[in-house]
């Protein structure tokens, strides 16, 4: 009882230390990337992404009342639902070490002596706290995302078995498994990762329910756990949909009934079935197959929380992502088909090429009365093909050259089995995991993301003689590394922590090792497996692998007992285990938190929040805005629908507008935003019609009108179509030569253009697309720019793409975070564009907030790879715009105010760049000191980096040849420009900086 007490308490204790962690550096709003959807969507009960997370959502909409009806306030609580869940997450984890500690110190029958329960509460607090201040799982639980919970998630099963371990003789203790199961069923809700704990829960049921344990029964547990994941992962999670979604085409199609009276039927055959069994299983005293369907029952159950998918998409929300409302969009939604699969067991070579299309089935889409043939599943044969593809990727021509580059392959040397398990490997394993496991454990470069360069997202330990190998080593590394807080040095010692009590577990209690490792090993090196990630991810995908560094943190825990085993030889037990725990606190707590704290501190953070209010500040009343990923459209998604920001402005994500479902959404009216003048019946563009449209020259001399184009491929008549890429005749693009007919009225009664550009307007806007197809986001932007009759404001974001501008470049107008559709015909008035510059000025002074950039003392990544646009577009742009104009005052007002509001600390040459266009401007206006002060603080960053980049090269010549080219590029334009404006004495110095290098890295020879 005493144990069980002190215990308890512990436990709870360190799941509150860590809950007071992640509540103290949780961000206050927003942050970027899923959460802006995930707060939106938990908010108002809304549809997220493939394949939905339902059980996370409507717990955190619980947390979001929290706010009591403050707008402001509501992200911040989803972020501590993310801190409790994760501060639970540690209670467990506390729990399950010591209770693995336990059957080593603590054995049966005898009297748990102090320094036993020294050692043991020392272990738990130690691993524990541990995983409390690890890079990954810190950064995961103060935003509020998925994984958090999902890590909850795992750390109950876990625990939960070793509890049933502990009481498997005991009356009852089955309800530990059907516990499990239900944990597992609504782990679905909430992520899917949880199911890798399976196989290790089999060993521990194989293990505990055998009296003698084979090697031959351990691998045959273990191939029954992973068949179980199979069974949960396809058979409950899919076909159980999928059964229930051919049984409504059945009803609905054959029978003549109603949309879902299959699901029902089939629901209640399901329900029937297991109920009978059950009853079967009691009646015929069969007890494996009774836990076996309550089993089954209970994950069902928990499952089961997916019936709010259905729900609110029934009720049309706003953010409604692929609109599963019925049998066929859900199973489409369950099974990620928007994003498609990687080829897990055989696939082509990157350079392969497709020579045949084998088909796999109906697709399915609701019609008004009964199911409709969409279209076909298919997927290509290649000419080359291998067994377990790693080089795989064929959709991308720069995951090409990075196979290519990565692998030291010729531009036509073909790939072989050889180099497909090298890049495996090297990237996949080493690259993509080891790399992540040592960032939590040795230490970490920086937060920027990796690509297998040398200066980015390495590991480091800071150790001189490992990190001088491995990335150049402390005394090379630049300055502004050495203070970024993202570089932390943990010396190795958690990393040596753990592996001294793998070892220690290994040698004293081998079973209960294994199933850690299992743990370790299905969360971890089984993700990379099935993952199969192609390079050029879009971030650093590490939070997949928190479930693997759990498990290692386990084993850090058990260090302590291996070190106080060593000590015992020399010191009393109670003694060693006293010294065993302050030493595994210092090398694991202590160290993570110590160099971790200010790199996951996000407290003074609001730039997602603030950005997103100024994309939709540069817009004007009632406009259109054009996105294209998800940092330009989830935070815009969240302070519109939370803090009801600019509701009128209608935001369009490009990259949904090719599917059907989204394009319907854009023609209601949501919040305050109207509908998008999409005229075009639902019959000619729903999934499987028009999914792409090809183009075909048919020779037509000049410029076409858009309506006429886009009633051609509209239409319907069979003498418009053509028979090109399939045995049907389809419609087709004839020419990409295109035209706008304008009315100036209209343009200058709906103040399109700025009242001294009004001259400039153009009779026909005239352009050649850019793309040799139109899919359905091409075909409803065409459909926009007939119907609309500049009525509305047309903007994209500035981050869209170029390629997505349809051809209209020449047309758009810098406003800030947005480019305004102008039809005017004028010379660019930047060298970066056109700008109309007393908009930007207005919304620079008078609407733009800037997240405290300046003072935050972290930004992560994607926090400061905005700062280079915002240099270049929101000031250096403008600036020289209203310089050309001869407005010097305003100009020097914006230059000041970027001075004011901008980070001091340059994060990337990318920045520096920015900053000399700035340095530029403020000559230009007068402000000779400031330009001076800032060329001086740039120059001095980027000798620093050059510095580095030459250490790197006296082993390693030309690796860093890009990052040269682009300092020296950006060094010798400071010096050009100082130079120009009569700074000849800090001319020079630069020049003689840049004269340095190039003779160190290009012999004298001119580096451009």
């Amino acid at each position: 009882m005493n144990y069980n007490r002190i215990n308890n308490i512990i436990g709870w204790l360190c799941g509150l230390i860590a809950t007071t962690v992640y509540v103290l550096t949780a961000e206050r709003t927003t942050s970027f990337w899923d959460t802006g959807e995930f707060i939106a969507s938990a908010y108002k009960m809304q549809i997220v992404h493939q394949p939905g997370a339902p059980l996370f959502l409507m717990l955190q909409n619980v947390f979001s009342n929290l706010a009591f009806g403050n707008p402001e306030r509501i992200a911040f609580w989803m972020n501590v639902g993310s801190a409790i869940s994760s501060g639970l997450t540690i209670v467990f984890l506390f729990w399950s070490i010591t209770a693995l500690a336990r059957k080593v110190v603590w054995k049966s029958g005898t009297e748990l002596t102090d320094s036993g329960l020294i050692r043991i509460m020392g272990a738990g607090v130690v691993g524990a706290l541990a995983y409390t201040f690890s890079d990954t799982f810190w950064f995961s639980a103060v935003e509020s995302e998925v994984y958090a919970m999902s890590s909850l998630c795992t750390a109950v099963v876990f625990w939960a078995i070793l509890k049933w371990e502990a009481t498997a003789n005991e009356p009852g203790a089955d309800k530990w498994l059907l516990f499990i199961a239900y944990m597992m069923g609504l782990s679905i809700g909430v992520h899917l990762l949880n199911l890798l704990a399976i196989p290790a829960i089999a060993l521990v049921i194989y293990f505990r329910r055998t009296q003698k344990a084979t090697t031959a029964g351990a691998v045959k547990a273990l191939l029954i756990g992973c068949l179980v994941v199979a069974v949960v992962l396809w058979g409950v999670i899919q076909y159980l949909i999928k059964f229930a979604a051919y049984f409504d085409l059945f009803f609905v199609n054959t029978l003549g009934l109603g949309f879902g009276s299959g699901v029902v039927v089939f629901a209640l055959l399901v329900i029937g079935a297991t109920v009978y069994g059950i009853w079967y299983s009691i009646k015929q005293a069969k007890p494996l197959l009774n836990v076996i369907l309550l089993s089954f029952a209970f994950i069902v159950f928990g499952y089961s929380s997916f019936a709010m998918i259905l729900i609110r998409a029934k009720a049309n929300p706003t953010l409604n992502n692929s609109d599963p409302d019925n049998a066929f969009s859900f199973l489409s939604y369950l099974n990620r088909e928007q994003y498609g699969d990687e080829p897990k067991f055989k696939g082509p070579y990157f350079d392969s090429r497709p020579i045949d299309i084998k088909y796999e089935g109906n697709i399915y889409r609701k019609g008004p009365e009964r199911y409709e043939v969409a279209g076909q599943n298919f997927s290509y044969v290649y000419d080359r093909e291998t067994i377990f593809p790693r080089i795989y990727s064929t959709r991308e021509a720069s995951h090409q050259q990075y196979y290519r580059s990565y692998l030291n392959l010729g531009e036509n040397e073909r790939p072989t089995f050889g180099d497909n398990l090298r890049f495996f490997f090297s990237y996949q394993v080493g690259h993509m995991y080891g790399r992540y496991f040592l960032w939590n454990f040795a230490g970490r470069q920086n937060d920027q993301q990796g690509h297998g360069d040398l200066t980015t997202g390495n590991w480091v330990s800071g150790i001189k003689f490992i990190d001088q190998l491995h990335v150049g080593g402390q005394d090379a590394l630049p300055e502004s590394q050495l203070k970024d807080p993202s570089y932390n040095r943990y010396y190795f010692l958690p990393l040596i922590l753990g592996l001294i009590g793998a070892f220690w577990h290994f040698k004293r209690r081998q079973r209960d090792a294994g199933v850690v490792g299992l743990l370790f090993f299905m969360t971890g090196l089984a993700i990379v497996l099935y993952l199969n990630q192609s390079p050029l991810q879009p971030r650093e995908r590490d939070y997949a692998y928190a479930g693997s560094f759990y498990a290692f943190a386990i084993w850090i825990g058990l260090g302590v007992l291996g070190i106080s085993d060593w000590l015992t030889k020399r010191l009393s037990a109670r003694t060693a285990g006293i010294v065993a725990a302050a030493i595994g606190l210092l090398a694991g707590p202590v160290i993570l938190a110590k160099d971790g704290w200010d790199d996951h501190d996000r407290s003074q953070k609001f730039l997602a929040r603030d950005i997103a209010r100024n994309y939709l500040e540069s817009c004007a009343p009632n406009a259109i805005l054009f996105t294209y990923g998800d940092n330009d459209t989830y935070p815009l998604w969240y302070v519109q629908e939370v803090e009801n920001i600019r509701p009128d402005v209608r935001v369009v994500n490009l990259s949904l507008l090719s599917a059907d479902w989204y394009v319907r959404q854009m023609t209601e009216k949501v919040n305050e935003a109207d509908a998008l003048p999409i005229n075009i019946p639902n019959e000619k563009y729903v999934k499987g019609v028009r999914d792409v449209i090809y183009y075909h020259d048919a020779k037509i001399p000049g410029s076409v009108e858009l309506k006429n184009i886009v009633a051609l491929m509209l239409s319907d008549n069979p003498n418009d179509k053509r028979q090109l890429r399939s045995d049907q005749p389809e419609n087709f693009l004839p020419t990409k030569n295109l035209q706008l007919t304008i009315s100036r009225d209209d343009v200058i009664k709906n103040g399109v253009v700025p009242v001294a550009w009004q001259d400039s307007i153009v009779d026909v806007m005239q352009w050649t697309y850019n793309q040799d197809y139109v899919t359905r986001a091409e075909l409803a932007m065409m459909a926009v720019l007939v119907n609309n009759n500049w009525e509305r404001p047309i903007y994209f974001a500035t981050t869209v793409p170029s390629s997505n501008f349809m051809g209209l470049d020449k047309y758009l107008v810098s406003e800030g975070f947005a480019l305004r559709l102008m039809p005017i015909d004028m010379q660019q008035n930047t060298s970066q564009g056109l700008v109309n510059a007393d908009a930007v000025y207005d919304h620079v002074m008078n609407k733009y907030v800037w997240g405290n950039i300046k003072n935050s003392p972290y930004l992560d990544p994607e926090s400061y790879r905005m700062i280079s646009l915002i240099l270049n577009n929101i000031y250096a742009a403008p600036a020289e715009a209203l310089l050309a104009e001869g407005k010097k005052e305003e100009a020097r007002k914006l230059l000041n105010d970027a001075l004011e509001k901008m980070p001091e600390r340059i994060y990337r040459i990318m920045d520096a760049y920015g900053y000399s266009f700035l340095s530029e401007s403020l000559y230009a206006t007068g402000e000779t000191e400031r330009a001076n002060a800032l060329v001086e603080r740039n120059v001095k960053y980027l000798e620093d980096q050059l510095r580095y980049y030459a250490a790197i090269a006296e082993s390693k010549p030309n690796l860093e040849m890009q990052n040269i080219q682009y300092s020296m590029f950006t060094l010798n334009r400071f010096s050009e420009t100082a130079k120009e404006y009569g700074q000849e004495e800090l001319s020079e110095r630069v020049s003689n900086i840049f004269a340095q290098y190039e003779a160190k890295f290009f012999g004298g020879m001119p580096s451009n």
